[in-house]
């Protein structure tokens, strides 16, 4: 299932009502709020939108809020007149304005600072903004899209996340399905995944043996589709596949090329110490994820995990975390 330039895998009966619903909201120019967890598509959706609705020859602008420093916050998104501030030497357009009528993405929107979180309420309801230090109203044309990981209700209840601006994004509204609860989607996603992985390592002929087959299509995939990703280049990578290696089946990506937590999975891999692993593997996991999912923000990391900024550091060093 594909637009003229993007495709959509979807084999489950829930990725295919997802895509029913994109059609259908990718028309309307209202905000639109996409939820769901790290790694399952929510950029990739959102393109889906762009592309499927009457702006997909316009610019499409990502916004990564949780990368955007709070002091340049206004900057960035509203731009500044030359003279605004200390090294305001000329005028910049914010991306409010550089996005046209395009779609502009709001990307992990929850990390906005309660500042910038009021300043994006006003653009929402006014559809206006004025460069900073400026005095011109401009008003923005493109469509918003936010999306998040978080759980904004709860967010909101939490005192994180403004309530007016939760409701001014969940106008429109697309949640995307955990892979665990997709499951008809992981081997073609995984094919298709795979298709893309030849080209950037040189391995034309790169396949999944049946056993390698069973093992994906057993494995819950906590990290979603990232994880699958992730997953597979790591067993091209450790195959050896494409580098003449000789026999005809050294193409077959096999089990024990993927990671040990997904060979656990394994239909008869299992025993009652399977998949269990050290304290170490677990605390390196875990700080790894929320690195990644605050782009490795030390101060943030460091308080969602519940230690010292130092301490973090610390282990940051002793796992070889980049």
């Amino acid at each position: 299932m594909t637009t003229e330039r993007l495709p959509w895998v979807a084999a489950d009966p829930a990725s295919l009502r997802l895509f029913e619903l994109a059609e259908k909201v990718a028309v309307a120019p209202t905000t639109l709020l996409i939820t769901g967890e790290s790694g399952t598509g929510k950029d990739h959706l959102a393109r889906l939108v762009h592309e499927l609705g009457p702006r997909r020859d316009a610019p499409y602008l990502k916004i990564d809020c949780a990368s955007l420093p709070p002091q340049l916050v206004e900057s960035e998104l509203f731009g500044h007149e030359r003279g605004a501030f200390t090294g305001a030497v000329e005028r910049k357009l914010g991306r409010f304005e550089l996005g046209g009528n395009g779609t502009i993405v709001l990307d992990e929107v929850a990390a906005l600072s309660p500042g910038a979180q009021s300043k994006l309420l006003r653009v929402l309801q006014e559809r206006a903004f004025e460069r900073l230090g400026g005095t011109e109203t401009l008003h923005i044309e493109a469509r918003l899209i936010a999306l998040t990981n978080v759980d904004l209700p709860a967010a909101v209840k939490a005192g994180a996340f403004r309530e007016d601006l939760y409701f001014r994004l969940n106008v429109l509204a697309l949640t995307v399905p955990p892979l665990r609860e997709r499951r008809a989607d992981i081997l073609p996603l995984a094919e298709h995944l795979l298709a893309g992985l030849r080209s950037a390592h040189a391995c034309p002929r790169a396949q999944l043996s049946e056993p390698a087959l069973r093992m994906l299509a057993a494995y819950a995939w906590p990290g979603n589709v990232r994880e699958l990703r992730n997953a597979l280049e790591r067993a091209v990578v450790f195959s050896g596949v494409g580098r003449g290696a000789a026999p005809a089946d050294s193409d077959l990506l096999e089990p024990e090329n993927f990671p040990e937590t997904v060979r656990a999975a394994a239909p008869g891999a299992a025993s009652p110490m399977a998949g269990l692993r050290s304290l170490e593997d677990v605390e390196r996991e875990v700080i790894a994820a929320t690195l990644e999912a605050t782009h490795y923000q030390i101060s943030r990391s460091a308080e969602i995990l519940g230690i010292s900024r130092k301490t973090l550091l610390e282990k940051r060093k002793k796992y070889g975390l980049k």
